[in-house]
């Protein structure tokens, strides 16, 4: 019952990739609304210690398993969070990444239409590739390369939307998809090779702060708790399916932040440039005109004041439970995948 003596409904609710960075904490708030949540994970990025808080609660369950095969349940609502997020880890097997998107995203789809469950995907602003217009509204089109390094992801991703609408059109499933741009907060991985991640694990340990490019390539930052709201506030409205941006409008460049986080950290750090890597986008801004009138949504977190509480999580997690990056080409820059380029060359 709420405070103002409201029954709620509680729902049973599926959370994949629940133990993840942007999953655990959407089953943390909807465990504390007392929903009956059952996180699904395979670990390939998480861990359990993400979730050891909520581990022992009566309506939270933890499911060790891989959505790329079927997973059968009755819930009321499934948040498909399943998929790695970063370049260090997409990149590490792009085609189980590919896999992760295609299949996970139509088993889950499956899952929802024989239990008539709504179903939201967190799709990703990467659907826009490197874009030509800023900031980005849902309309745009996108400008993806679909054979490069990071194509795994980008176009796993556009085909998981495109799943989500012709399993709404031809089977009326209830779909959600919202386009999630970049995230930080606590509960970051921090070997993910994200920004906001790297730039702080390397100012506390007083290491030089690497910088791909000349640092001028621009980025939105959206504090996890304002993303989490956003997230369960379009998942709960019966207006539109979307697609629906949700990330912060305030653009900042990437050497700005390293700055920034030098500052905060009282670093002595220095910045290094480093080859931008293949396909990295110059901008990245959503236009959240949706979210702001659809569900009165917009970001409330501060870049510093969210970066304050990001430093303080960093400087006190344990890294020896977390595994160190793998062999991957997350940083290759076109020079490099031109090597690769010739090897695919046909020869007469």
């Amino acid at each position: 019952m709420t405070t103002n003596g409201e029954v709620k409904e509680f729902k049973r609710i599926l959370v994949t990739g629940g133990a993840g960075f942007l999953g655990s904490a959407i089953c943390r708030r909807l465990v504390a609304e007392g929903h009956d949540v059952v996180c699904l994970d395979n670990f390939f990025t998480s861990q359990k210690t993400n979730v050891s808080d909520l581990v022992g609660k009566p309506n939270f369950e933890l499911v060790r398993h891989d959505v790329t095969m079927p997973f059968f349940i009755e819930c009321d609502q499934i948040y498909n969070m399943a998929c790695p997020a970063s370049p260090v880890h997409y990149q590490f097997n792009p085609v189980k990444t590919m896999k992760t998107s295609v299949l996970g995203m139509m088993n889950m789809l499956g899952l929802a239409k024989r239990v008539k469950a709504r179903i939201l995907q967190a799709s990703t602003s990467e659907v826009y590739g490197d874009p030509n217009i800023t900031p980005q509204p849902e309309s745009y089109w996108g400008h993806v390369n679909c054979t490069g390094v990071r194509s795994c992801y980008d176009e796993g991703k556009r085909a998981a939307e495109t799943l989500c609408f012709d399993y709404h059109r031809q089977n009326d499933v209830d779909v959600r998809v919202i386009r999630i741009f970049n995230t930080y907060g606590p509960g970051m991985h921090p070997y993910d090779g994200r920004v906001v991640s790297n730039f702080i694990v390397q100012a506390l340990n007083g290491q030089d702060i690497t910088i791909y490019g000349d640092g001028s390539q621009s980025r939105s930052f959206c504090f996890v708790d304002d993303l989490v709201e956003g997230i369960i506030r379009f998942m709960n409205q019966d207006e539109y399916i979307g697609p629906m941006n949700l990330g912060n409008p305030h653009e900042f460049t990437i050497r700005q932040l390293a700055e920034k986080t030098i500052a905060l950290t009282k670093s002595k750090s220095k910045l290094i440039e480093m080859p931008l890597p293949h396909d990295d986008p110059k901008q990245r801004r959503p236009d959240i005109t949706i979210a702001r009138e659809l569900i009165k949504w917009e970001p409330n977190v501060q870049l510093e004041e969210g970066l304050k509480k990001t430093i303080d999580y960093f400087s006190k997690v344990d890294m020896r439970t977390f595994k160190k990056p793998t062999q991957h080409d997350a940083h290759m820059n076109s020079n490099d995948d031109d090597k690769d380029a010739k090897k695919r060359k046909v020869t007469k």
